[in-house]
């Protein structure tokens, strides 16, 4: 069985990031609360329509564990409760900011099947692990730092995850257009690549739902649902 070990603690230059992203959403959940705002979401609308992409990795119709990387108060949570209703989830909530992680185990306190912790990645294997929103907000990071944290916390979500992981980002803008500062935004192919390489998986672009964004679902290669990205072939020098 893998085991989320195999990823490595992260280095130590990704502990101040960790500490500023932990800062910045414990700010936002102290001025607006368990709301969208409170994660950075500009409303709930669009907040589920990113849920309903992202799930689309999961197979529901089964009891199934979960990871939530970056949960926040437990948004997902709740909408597994409206949209899913039969299913049943073991869900785990894992965020940086111990501000989420007390006002989520508040607000789902006596909810079966449901727990939170503090850190930066699943202390155990799930079937799935997914992420929302949580490489959007890069702040004065540099990008080369940022993306030293993405496949960091890609590589602890893979060792998590037997059955797959999906996790969104902004879409990289058109020539001419840029993005508001202080946001990360990237090209689909970037992560896509990476996670077909580093993995060995099979990997999944979801575009075109009325957001500048896409999902990346990420499944293990040889399962029976397997769709999408192959790995480009590596070249020898």
């Amino acid at each position: 069985m893998r085991r989320p070990a195999q990823a490595g603690a992260a280095p130590s230059a990704l502990a101040s990031l960790h500490a500023g992203i932990a800062a910045y959403y414990t700010g936002t959940l102290t001025r607006f609360g368990a709301t969208p705002l409170g994660v950075d979401w500009s409303c709930e609308p669009t907040q589920q329509m990113r849920f309903v992409q992202l799930l689309k990795l999961c197979d529901l119709s089964v009891p199934v564990s979960l990871d939530d990387v970056g949960c926040g108060y437990g948004a997902l949570l709740a909408f597994l409760h409206a949209r899913h209703p039969a299913s049943v989830v073991d869900y785990l909530g894992i965020d940086l900011s111990a501000a989420m992680v007390r006002r989520a185990r508040r607000l789902w306190r006596g909810t079966p099947a449901a727990r939170f912790v503090l850190g930066h990645a699943s202390p155990r294997v799930a079937d799935y692990s997914v992420a929302s929103g949580i490489f959007n907000v890069q702040l004065e990071q540099p990008r080369a730092d940022w993306e030293l944290f993405i496949a960091d916390t890609l590589d602890h979500m893979h060792a998590a995850s037997v059955r797959g992981f999906a996790v969104n980002f902004i879409q990289a803008p058109p020539p001419g257009q840029t993005v508001r500062r202080g946001l990360y935004a990237t090209d689909p192919a970037r992560w896509a690549d990476h996670c077909a390489r580093r993995f060995g998986a099979v990997t999944e672009v979801i575009e075109g739902y009325g957001l500048r964004e896409f999902s990346l679902l990420v499944r293990p290669r040889g399962a029976a649902d397997d769709v999408g990205h192959q790995p480009r072939p590596r070249l020898v020098q």
